[in-house]
């Protein structure tokens, strides 16, 4: 495992790490985001799917997963009303994980042992108009090179 931390990440920043990241993946890639509310979970993930080409992604809080098609497909869960991950197979969860899509879930804290041993984590600290931090962390090969992708991330 490999880590990198971003301090002061304004909503801005926070957006453009969105966007930034969504050049780099590849069919198949797990975002696990860590934070809690108003963090800027939902902030990175409209502006990585916006970077994808994909322009409605909203939060899928009671839908538990929304598909959209983009330049990759990205599909979007959310397990902030999850008690377990027996509710998130329950759904298909190994049927997304099959798919050549990328995956980005919220509130990964709610069902740990669902994460698969390869991802790349984000775990974003703060919330309000206050700057956040972000720590990520890359479970294999592929999300470590995506971490030397951010080095020098802009200030």
């Amino acid at each position: 495992m490999r880590t990198l931390t971003l301090e002061s990440l304004t909503e801005p920043r926070v957006e453009a790490l969105g966007a930034h990241i969504a050049g780099t993946l590849f069919p198949g890639a797990f975002l696990a985001l860590f934070g809690g509310l108003g963090a800027g979970k939902t902030t990175f993930t409209r502006a990585l799917a916006a970077a994808l080409g994909i322009s409605d992604a909203a939060s899928p809080t009671f839908t538990i997963v929304q598909e959209h098609e983009g330049t990759l497909p990205l599909f979007h869960f959310d397990a902030y009303r999850l008690a377990s991950a027996d509710e998130l197979y329950a759904i298909g969860f190994d049927d997304y994980l099959a798919r050549a899509g990328v995956i980005i879930m919220e509130w990964c804290e709610n069902v740990p042992e669902a994460l698969p041993r390869e991802r790349l984590e984000l775990h974003l600290v703060g919330s309000g108009m206050e700057p956040r931090a972000a720590t990520l962390a890359a479970y294999g090969a592929r999300y470590e090179a995506i971490l030397e992708t951010l080095e020098g991330f802009p200030a």
